[in-house]
């Protein structure tokens, strides 16, 4: 008799994983800088600093207050470099802003990794360190050709037909049902850190699933499975839902979160990520349909438009202001630190 119940578990679970879906939501590996874009009127350098896939131009939000040269400028995107360290407000102090950021890192295994350095404070408080992209990564970007300068030139796909720019490994999957389980490739050094996930759905609702902690030495997959999914069919909550026009929905990748607890060490905290993964029930199955409902009435093309448009003007107004404070910013040397430890710190822009 026990020997029967095993079996059918067996037979359940195996079930269960022959219809999940399985995508990479992120690869860090695929977000190393390959293009440069100049950064000021005096930028000569010619080391990549972004990426090519993901450049957004945030110049076609900004004002006519400005030059047909500033607006070249303003070109963000994924490159790890570009990515954000932010602090909860308790630990957000001078030195640990400006101690905490992320770095390319040569990886024998995977190729170009993230690696994040985050200087949490020294007292015994609380803290969260959030790595978050530059801006929320778009769902509904169109795909297109990306030159040498970062300018944004027309492509033949769109978000609405086929793939979207930020889809297949770049921080978007689609039609996601019920989520199963997170992984994230991730780079212990021992520390007793913990380490959330952070994914946002299509009405913009934050989940955060914690991965674990980072107390080991080396690359580990570190797994988080959802508590509330019902593997079996006969036992779920079973709905009709209308197929048209209701968009796609989707997970969006949020970031990582990593918590200090008051009693552990704080200073210097270094990890790497190679990527995140989801295993998930589809939305909506792919059919053979006798009519294409979006070419009769194009109301999804119309919607997803809006939200593109609502997606710029989101992130563009935050990158308009980061770029007119970086042209403020001097660009000469600190004379106090050279005339205190005898050397010239290097310029901003080279």
């Amino acid at each position: 008799m026990k020997r029967i119940i095993i079996l059918i578990v067996i037979a359940s679970v195996t079930a269960g994983m022959l219809f999940a879906e399985e995508a990479i939501l992120i690869n860090f590996t695929r977000l190393a800088a390959d293009i440069r874009v100049r950064t000021s009127e005096a930028d000569q350098e010619t080391a990549p600093n972004h990426n090519r896939r993901t450049v957004m131009d945030y110049g076609q939000v900004a004002g006519g207050s400005y030059t047909p040269s500033q607006r070249g400028m303003m070109r963000t995107s994924l490159a790890i470099e570009q990515w954000e360290v932010v602090f909860n407000s308790s630990a957000r102090t001078i030195p640990t802003i400006s101690n905490s950021f992320t770095r390319e890192a040569p990886s024998r295994q995977w190729g170009t990794v993230m690696g994040v350095r985050i200087h949490f404070p020294s007292g015994p408080q609380f803290a969260k360190a959030t790595i978050q992209p530059p801006f929320q990564i778009p769902a509904y970007e169109p795909m297109a050709e990306v030159d040498d300068d970062g300018n944004i030139l027309p492509g033949n796909g769109n978000g609405i037909t086929g793939a979207s720019r930020f889809e297949n490994e770049y921080g978007i999957v689609k039609n996601v049902g019920t989520i199963r389980s997170v992984a994230v490739n991730v780079y212990g050094l021992n520390f007793p850190h913990g380490l959330n996930v952070i994914l946002i759905d299509a009405d913009g609702n934050e989940r955060i699933a914690f991965m674990g902690y980072l107390n080991f030495d080396g690359w580990a997959e570190l797994t988080w499975n959802n508590p509330q999914y019902v593997f079996e069919v006969r036992d779920r909550d079973l709905r009709l839902y209308p197929l048209y026009p209701d968009t796609m929905p989707f997970v969006r990748f949020g970031g990582f979160r990593i918590d200090r607890d008051a009693d552990r060490p704080g200073g210097d905290f270094i990890t790497y990520f190679k990527d995140v993964k989801l295993i998930y029930d589809k939305a909506v199955l792919d059919t053979d349909r006798d009519i294409n409902d979006e070419e009769v009435w194009g109301i999804i093309n119309q919607r997803e438009s809006e939200r593109r448009l609502f997606e710029m003007e989101r992130f563009g107004q935050n990158q308009i202001l980061r770029f007119l404070e970086y042209q403020r910013q001097a660009r000469e040397p600190w004379e106090p630190l050279q005339r205190d430890f005898g050397f010239t710190p290097t310029p901003v822009d080279e």
